[in-house]
């Protein structure tokens, strides 16, 4: 027992050095990137670094399996050069048997990446997209899905306008039953439209079966109505946009995914992406338990043997390779060409038999 939590002890330590490591070189190279990128803007040096430090959680979640990785290389590497490795062999126990204290600290590591650190990325994901829509455009666009429809809204130099549809297509570029509320920078309400259909096409909405209230003080709104069989609104949002405020599901807490899913199926939006991104994360612990694995099948050998460059470059490159698996089974499940829970869970599964395979052939030699 005492060996296994030195163990535990010395891989915790390895994953939390190199986290705070790579998290400075991710904070300060997205610092200099977004410099660049509101160099032509009057944003402040101290919006710049807090958009960089809203950003960077986001980064580190991504390369959680490398850090993995680093850190089982770095923990075994160590052991074998001051010959603790071969000590604990020497005392009768097997590399598997090894492998349990790294292994556990992973999968711990990787449940709370699923519920507390996923939370955490969502929220600051969100506030860093309204936070750089808000310095582009002067106004921030978002959108919000609940049981009563679809809620947009979009800002600019002429003032906030509320969008509320009660339906939509799959990919947001036609909205159903649709009403727009324009207010003018002082805030007051301008002008009402409702429509059957609004299509987003390059640079406005365009309406059909369109009625117009004016708003303005005085002004009786129902006798001065107008009607109109096609309309346009201008309009700074595109479906890129509106896809970034809802489409992207790092943005949504675990926690909230299951119900944001079935108001985007109620709304009649594709939640396939959305569930594809549920199920990959409850798989997040195995996929980190493999990168462990898979990071020891080349490192747990003692030193005197040679090659701990090549292994360690191995190691690495698998490691790549499986994530490139993972990312590539999501977007083949996100598609619709395979299941999503084979999606999800096929390359963890995957990984850690592969791993298994290596360790116990490398055992039995």
């Amino acid at each position: 027992m005492i060996l296994h939590v030195y163990f535990a002890r010395r891989f915790l330590t390895s994953f939390l050095v190199l986290t705070l490591v790579l998290f400075s070189l991710v904070a300060l190279i997205d610092l200099v990137d977004q410099a660049g990128d509101f160099s032509d803007l009057d944003v402040s040096f101290g919006r710049i670094v807090g958009l960089t430090l809203l950003k960077a959680p986001e980064t580190v979640n991504e390369i959680l399996p490398l850090i993995m990785i680093l850190a089982t290389i770095v923990l075994f590497v160590g052991l074998a050069r001051s010959s603790e490795l071969v000590a604990t062999r020497a005392a009768g126990r097997s590399a598997l048997r090894a492998l349990i204290a790294p292994v556990v600290v992973a999968l711990i590591i990787g449940g709370l990446a699923v519920t507390m650190l996923n939370p955490i990325v969502a929220g600051t994901s969100k506030r860093y997209s309204e936070l750089s829509e808000s310095y582009r455009t002067g106004g921030a666009s978002t959108l919000s899905i609940s049981g009563e429809g679809l809620w947009l809204r979009q800002g600019g130099a002429d003032g906030q306008t509320v969008i509320r549809a009660w339906r939509s297509n799959a990919d947001a570029s036609t909205l159903y039953d649709v009403t727009f509320l324009s207010y003018a920078p002082g805030g007051g309400p301008v002008q009402r439209i409702a429509a059957e259909s609004a299509t987003l096409e390059a640079g406005g909405w365009v309406l059909s079966n369109v009625k117009l209230w004016p708003l303005q003080a005085g002004t009786n709104a129902e006798a001065n109505a107008e009607y109109h069989t096609e309309y346009t609104i201008p309009t700074t949002l595109t479906l890129d946009r509106i896809r970034d405020s809802f489409g992207r599901p790092s943005a949504i807490s675990i926690w909230s995914l299951p119900e944001f899913i079935a108001q985007l199926d109620q709304a009649g939006f594709s939640s396939r992406q959305h569930r594809v991104w549920f199920q990959s994360e409850l798989a997040r612990p195995l996929f980190l338990m493999s990168m462990v694995l898979v990071a020891s099948a080349f490192t747990m050998r003692h030193t005197r043997f040679g090659g701990t460059g090549i292994s360690v470059l191995a190691a690495v490159l698998l490691g790549f390779g499986l994530y490139f698996i993972r990312s590539f089974a999501q977007i083949l499940g996100e598609n619709g060409q395979i299941p999503i829970y084979l999606a999800a869970w096929a390359p963890p599964v995957a990984a850690v038999l592969l791993a298994l395979g290596l360790l116990l052939h490398a055992e039995d030699g």
